[in-house]
C-alpha cells in the first residue's frame, strides 16, 4: 500500500489513537535495506558486551534478567550517533529506521541468549570435574567432561540453527489468527516505535544520558574497589555489614554495582524470595543440620553427598523440580484451554462468513490492516522450514555423539523428534504468559536420558548433552516467535527478522565460547563453578545434582535426606498452588507469596548476592516514592548502566592479571582479639626506625 493511500485510509478511521499514524507517509524499506552493514557491525560489538554481561550474571547469581530494553536503547544510541557523526562530516548515510533498530536489537539478544540457552551458566559447566565435586560427586571417569572451546563451538553450531526452523510455519497462526500477546515482543515494539517519533527520541536522549552516567559511575567504583583487593578475602567485597558472625555465614553486602542493578531489574518478589530463601537455608536449616553431624551423617566434607551437601543440593533440587512441574502443568493447561477457545472462535467466525454475515467488531483497525499486509507480503514457504529443520536435525544427530561419546545417536534423534511438539507448546505458552519453559523441558531430558544411559556408561554427561539439545531448540523457538511479534508491530519484514536471527545466532556460536574461555582464564578453570568462588555457577550445581540423581538414585544420600526432599517438594507445590489461587481470586497477598525458584537458589550458593539484589529493590522503591515518573522512565536504564559498567571493568582487570599487576592494598576486617594479636606481632616492627 502506498504511503498516500495509507494516510487517506487512516483519516477515514475513527478509532483509538493510532501507533502507525506518525509513520503513515513512510513505506517500510525492503528487507535487504533493513539488514545493513552498520547494523551487523553494531551487533558484533554490542552482542559481545551483552554476552559477557549475561554470562557474568548467570555464573554469579543463576538469574539473568531481561536485557531487551537495554539492547534496544543502546542500538538506538549507537546507530543514531554514528549517523549524526557521519552527517556532520558531510557523508550521506541511509536513514536510521525503526526496522533497522529492531534488526540490531534482535541480533544482540539472539547472540546474548545463547549464553543462557547455550548452557554456559548451567549444563556445560555441570559437566566439569569442578562442578561435579561441588555438587558432591567424585568428578572422575565418564561422568565428567573437559570443555574444549572448539568442541563447544561445534556443538552450538550443530544444535542452534535447527531451532530457527522449528516453529517457523506457525508464526502466522500464533500472531495473526490467535493474536497471542507475546508480552516481551510487544513491549520492545512499543519502545522502538516510540524512539522513532519526535517525543520518543527526546525521551531516549534522557535515558541515554542516565545510562552513560550510571555506567561511568559503576565502572569507576569497580576500579576503585580493585585497589583494596591485594590478597585473599580483601576489599569491599568482604565488608561485614552485619557483623563477623554473620559474615562467616556469608551474610554480607559486597558493594557490587552489577548485582544491585540486577536487583533493580528483577521484580520485588524475586528479590524478597531470594533473601527469604537465604535466611531459611543458611540462617536456620544448615545450622540445625550441622548440629546433627555424627548422628545423621559422619562425612565432614562440605562438598560430599554423604555429608552436609547431601542435604543442601537435593533439597534445592526438590524445590526446583516441584516448581518446574507445577508451572509446566499450569501453563500447559492454560495454553490448551486458550487454544481450544480460539479454535471455537475461528469456527464461529468461519460459519458467520459462510452464511454471508459480517462481524463489525472484528473489523481490523488501520494499524492492524497495515501490519497484517506487511507481515504477509514477504513469506517463507512451509517446505523451506521443514527441509531446513530436517537437514540440521540429521547433521546434529550424526555429529553430536562424536563430541559427547556418552550420548548415542538415537538419544539425539528422539530429542529432535519430540522438539517440534514441545517447541509449539512452549511458544504458545510464552505468547500467553511471557514465560519460556525451555529449561524445564531440559531438566526432564536430563532425567530421561541420564537414567536411560546409566551410571556406568556416563549417563550424567549424556543427560546434560540431551538437555542442551532440548533447551536450545525449544527456548530459541519461543524467542524467535517473540521477535516475530516485534516485527509485526513495527512493520519489520519477517525475512529480515529471520536473517537477523541467523546472524545473531552465528555471532553467539562464535562469541560465547570465547567469552566463557575468558571467564575460565580470569578465575581459573579449576575454580569456575567451585563452591564459594566468585563465579560459583549455582544453576550448574543444580543441573549436576539432577544428573547425578538420575543415574545414581538415592543410595548415596545421608539419613533423612529423602524425607527433607519430599517436604521441600510438597512445600514448593503448596506455595505455587497458593500463589495461583491468590492470583485467580485477586487476593492482596498474591504479591507476598515467595517465588520457589528464587528461594531455591541460595540453597546451592549461599546468601551473599541476595543482600545486593535486595538493596537494588530498596533503591527502586525509595526512588518511586520520591519521583514515580522518573523512576519508571529511568529505573531500568540506570540499572543497565550499573550492570554494564561493573561488567566492563572485568576486561581491564583481566589484562592486569595477565601482566601480573597486583592490587597495592589489602583491606580486611578483624575481630578485636585478632587485632590485638596483630598489634603484638607487627606494631613493634612498624615502630622500628628505618
Amino acid at each position: 500500500m502506498a504511503g498516500g493511500d495509507v494516510a487517506a485510509d487512516h483519516r477515514n478511521d475513527d478509532q483509538e489513537p493510532s501507533v502507525e499514524a506518525p509513520f503513515a507517509g513512510q513505506s517500510p524499506p525492503p528487507w535487504w535495506r533493513q539488514v545493513t552493514a552498520r547494523s551487523v557491525a553494531a551487533s558484533v560489538v554490542l552482542g559481545t558486551v551483552f554476552s559477557f554481561i549475561s554470562m557474568r550474571i548467570g555464573l554469579t547469581t543463576g538469574l539473568v534478567p531481561s536485557l531487551n530494553m537495554s539492547a534496544s536503547l543502546l542500538s538506538f544510541f549507537v546507530i543514531s550517533s554514528w549517523t549524526r557523526l557521519l552527517g556532520r562530516c558531510g557523508v550521506a548515510t541511509q536513514a536510521f529506521t525503526r526496522q533497522e533498530n529492531v534488526v540490531v536489537q534482535t541480533c544482540i539478544i539472539s547472540c546474548a541468549t545463547l549464553s543462557l540457552y547455550g548452557g554456559f551458566t548451567s549444563y556445560l559447566p555441570a559437566m566439569t570435574e569442578t562442578v561435579a565435586k561441588s555438587a558432591g560427586g567424585t568428578g572422575t571417569g565418564k561422568d565428567v567432561y573437559t570443555l574444549h572451546t572448539g568442541k563447544v563451538m561445534a556443538f552450538l553450531f550443530l544444535i542452534s540453527f535447527s531451532s530457527l526452523f522449528c516453529t517457523l510455519p506457525l508464526r502466522k497462526i500464533m500472531i495473526l489468527d490467535y493474536k497471542l500477546m507475546y508480552p516481551s515482543g510487544s513491549a520492545i515494539a512499543g519502545i522502538v516505535n516510540s524512539f522513532h517519533t519526535p517525543k520518543g527520541a527526546a525521551t531516549a536522549k534522557l535515558q541515554v544520558r542516565a545510562l552513560v552516567k550510571s555506567l561511568v559511575g559503576s565502572f569507576t567504583w569497580a576500579a576503585f574497589q580493585w585497589f583494596y583487593t591485594g590478597g585473599d578475602g580483601c576489599g569491599f567485597q568482604a565488608f561485614p555489614v552485619f557483623g563477623l558472625k554473620a559474615y562467616r555465614e556469608r551474610f554480607y553486602f559486597d558493594f557490587s554495582p552489577s548485582l544491585v542493578g540486577v536487583g533493580m531489574i528483577c521484580p520485588y518478589l524475586v528479590n524478597f524470595s531470594l533473601l527469604f530463601g537465604a535466611v531459611v537455608s543458611s540462617g536456620i536449616i544448615w545450622p540445625v543440620l550441622q548440629g546433627k553431624q555424627g548422628k545423621w551423617f559422619t562425612d565432614p566434607s562440605p562438598t560430599s553427598f554423604r555429608g552436609i551437601n547431601g542435604y543442601k543440593v537435593p533439597m534445592g533440587i526438590s524445590m526446583v523440580l516441584g516448581d518446574s512441574l507445577f508451572q509446566l502443568s499450569a501453563i500447559s493447561i492454560r495454553a490448551a484451554r486458550h487454544f481450544h477457545q480460539k479454535s471455537q472462535e475461528q469456527k464461529g467466525l468461519k460459519g458467520v462468513a459462510d452464511d454471508g454475515g459480517s462481524d463489525e467488531q472484528s473489523s481490523p483497525s488501520f494499524d492492524d490492516r497495515r501490519r497484517i499486509q506487511n507481515f504477509r507480503n514477504e513469506d517463507m514457504p512451509t517446505h523451506f522450514a521443514l527441509v531446513g529443520y530436517l537437514i540440521f536435525a540429521t547433521i546434529s544427530t550424526i555429529f553430536v555423539p562424536r563430541i559427547f561419546p556418552q550420548i548415542r545417536y538415537y538419544h539425539v534423534a528422539l530429542c529432535y523428534a519430540m522438539a517440534p511438539l514441545l517447541a509449539f507448546c512452549n511458544s504458545y505458552a510464552s505468547g500467553l504468559t511471557d514465560w519460556s519453559l525451555g529449561t524445564v523441558y531440559g531438566k526432564l531430558a536430563i532425567f530421561i536420558v541420564g537414567a536411560w544411559v546409566g551410571e556406568a556408561s556416563g549417563g550424567a554427561i549424556a543427560g546434560l548433552a540431551a538437555c542442551g539439545v532440548v533447551v536450545v531448540v525449544i527456548g530459541n523457538a519461543a524467542e524467535l516467535m517473540q521477535d516475530f511479534k516485534t516485527a509485526y508491530l513495527t512493520l519489520t519484514s519477517p525475512l529480515s527478522m529471520f536473517a537477523s536471527q541467523v546472524i545473531g545466532t552465528t555471532l553467539g556460536c562464535l562469541i560465547n565460547p570465547f567469552v566463557f574461555l575468558g571467564f575460565q582464564k580470569i578465575v581459573g578453570k579449576e575454580h569456575l563453578g567451585e563452591a564459594g568462588s566468585v563465579y560459583a555457577a549455582p544453576m550448574a550445581v543444580a543441573y549436576r545434582g539432577i544428573a547425578a540423581l538420575s543415574v545414581e538414585g538415592i543410595k548415596t544420600l545421608p539419613k533423612h535426606s529423602i524425607k527433607l526432599c519430599i517436604a521441600c517438594f510438597v512445600l514448593a507445590l503448596c506455595f505455587d498452588s497458593l500463589e495461583a489461587i491468590a492470583r485467580a481470586n485477586n487476593w492482596r497477598v498474591k504479591g507476598c507469596i515467595p517465588n520457589i525458584m528464587a528461594m531455591a537458589i541460595p540453597f546451592f550458593v549461599g546468601p551473599t548476592f541476595t543482600i545486593d539484589m535486595f538493596v537494588g529493590s530498596l533503591i527502586l522503591i525509595i526512588w518511586k516514592r520520591a519521583d514515580r515518573q522518573a523512576a519508571n522512565m529511568l529505573g531500568i536504564v540506570v540499572a543497565s548502566g550499573l550492570i554494564c559498567g561493573d561488567g566492563l571493568w572485568a576486561l581491564p582487570m583481566a589484562f592486569l592479571s595477565i601482566f601480573k599487576v597486583e592490587p597495592p592494598i589489602c583491606m580486611k576486617f578483624l575481630s578485636s582479639y585478632q587485632n590485638k594479636e596483630m598489634q603484638q606481632h607487627f606494631v613493634p616492627d612498624l615502630a622500628t626506625p628505618r
